[in-house]
């Protein structure tokens, strides 16, 4: 008779495992699922004051999960793997310790409550400290242990997404220096402001155009925008209409935010006209999304590049980008007219944009009364052989920077634009003439891809490129 071998132990304990695990049911295996919260909420972050605060994850199906945070407690019940807390809207303060207790318990230090921007665009957004003007002593002052640090994985799906691989960083040398130098500057000047925490999600990709940012069911939902879904390229494509929403937006939306930065249009500048409808639609978009009505979106204009004398396209994103402050509220716009470089799309100098946009911060997310936008057309008449322009944001007087108004050209009825003479006659009129032109139709200012202007305001900001004309251009054509 031939005897069976007795089993080795490990392979006997093996069988058992797979015996007791196929007998276990699942709803019970899935109740020992660990907790695990998002990685918003991660050692080092910073959570939105004055808003009711949503802390999320997953865990197994059934599990009874607890979130205590700065005096508070919720409780609620994990479905399909995903649970969700409300807590009463906070102060600015600590740092406190979150604690998720489910079948394991996670204890989260170091969170501040303050105030969160997104901050997001293409390469001019991404463009790290490290490689900026004066990098090495803007990095060795970037010691800020009350800004916190939070960059978004750069990819594309073609599916919304959940959540990100990443987690929070205090502010210092180390973690600033490939941190984005605008959101950077800006959060630097915002804390010093405000004084408090100031948490930046740095959420950005390089060359990508507006439409990869916006749903895909936004763009549907535009007719003029709808062709733009008609795209070959595949959705982990970086210029994959919609992609860029879902992975590197849509995971965010539950966070609560004061507002949104935006630093992008190079991509699109071929097509402006368009962009007249796209970014607006992105803008609203988002805050749809967000659920929480007009947030602050201050966007950056495109700065001075390259140096072309047919119809400029740069120009006419440019004047897209005005249109979305005219459009929609709470939306600002940096203009950066004073530091473009014409051989780099990359201009170096971005403290200066950092600055600005965080001057557009304080008036409109803070309500602060300060002068936060360089001057802007408001009106234009004719008077005999005179243009006049009026402009709003000039209270504190209209500046020709280093000598006489440059940029200005004129135009008659035949649409021939002409060098002009410009001279500010009152605190916020500037008169324009040329000898070429007798009876003048319309006037333009900085309508270059480079161009050379100089009108500011007494506040120490730069006038916006603008035309008063409605002449078909390039990019208007074909559309």
């Amino acid at each position: 008779m031939t005897r069976k071998q007795p089993q080795s132990w490990p392979s006997a304990l093996v069988r058992l495992s797979l015996v007791a695990l196929v007998t276990v049911p699942l709803a019970q295996r899935a109740a020992s699922a660990k907790v695990k919260p998002h990685q918003l909420f991660t050692d080092g972050a910073v959570v939105q004051q004055g808003m009711p605060l949503k802390v999320w994850g997953t865990a197994g199906d059934g599990e009874e999960i607890t979130v205590s945070f700065a005096d508070q407690e919720a409780s609620t019940t994990a479905e399909d793997g995903k649970w969700q807390v409300e807590l009463a809207p906070l102060s600015a303060g600590g740092p406190y310790q979150m604690v998720i207790e489910g079948e394991d318990r996670v204890e989260i230090n170091d969170i501040h409550v303050g105030e969160v921007w997104i901050c997001s665009g293409q390469s001019n957004m991404v463009w790290p400290l490290t490689r900026t003007h004066e990098a090495e002593a803007a990095i060795a002052a970037a010691n800020h242990p009350k800004i916190r640090l939070f960059t978004v994985p750069r990819r594309a799906t073609g599916d919304p997404q959940d959540d990100v691989d990443t987690r929070w960083q205090v502010c210092s040398p180390e973690t600033a220096a490939n941190f984005s130098a605008v959101a950077y500057y800006f959060g630097r000047d915002l804390q010093q402001e405000l004084d408090v925490a100031i948490g930046l999600i740095s959420t950005n990709y390089g060359g990508t155009p507006a439409e990869a940012w916006t749903s895909r069911e936004k763009l549907d939902s535009k007719p003029e925008l709808r062709g733009l879904l008609n795209s070959d390229r595949q959705p982990t494509n970086s210029h994959y209409p919609g992609g860029l929403y879902n992975a590197m937006i849509h995971p965010l939306l539950d966070y609560p935010i004061r507002g949104a930065i935006w630093y992008q249009g190079e991509s699109n500048a071929s097509r402006a006209w368009q962009y007249r409808t796209l970014f607006p639609t992105m803008i609203t978009d988002w805050r749809e999304r967000w659920g929480q009505g007009d947030f602050p979106f201050l966007l950056v204009q495109l700065a001075p590049f390259q140096d072309r004398t047919e119809v400029s396209d740069w120009a006419e994103l440019r004047e897209a980008q005005l249109l979305s402050t005219q459009v929609l509220r709470n939306v600002a716009m940096a203009v950066i007219t004073d530091v473009g470089e014409k051989t780099d799309i990359h201009p170096q100098k971005k403290e200066p944009v950092g600055q600005r946009l965080a001057l557009a911060a304080r008036a409109l997310a803070y309500g602060q009364d300060i002068e936060y936008s360089g001057p802007v057309l408001s009106d234009f008449s004719v008077k005999g052989n005179k243009a006049l322009l009026v402009f709003d944001h000039a209270e504190e007087g209209l500046v020709a920077k280093d000598g006489a108004l440059q940029g200005f050209t004129i135009a008659g009825a035949d649409q021939e634009f002409h060098p002009a003479e410009a001279k500010i006659i009152s605190e916020d009129t500037i008169e324009v003439t040329s000898s070429e032109v007798s009876d003048p139709i319309a006037v333009r200012y900085g309508w270059a891809d480079f161009p050379v202007v100089n009108l500011w305001n007494g506040a120490g900001l730069p006038a916006t490129p603008f035309r008063t004309d409605d002449f078909a251009v390039s990019t208007m054509v074909n559309q």
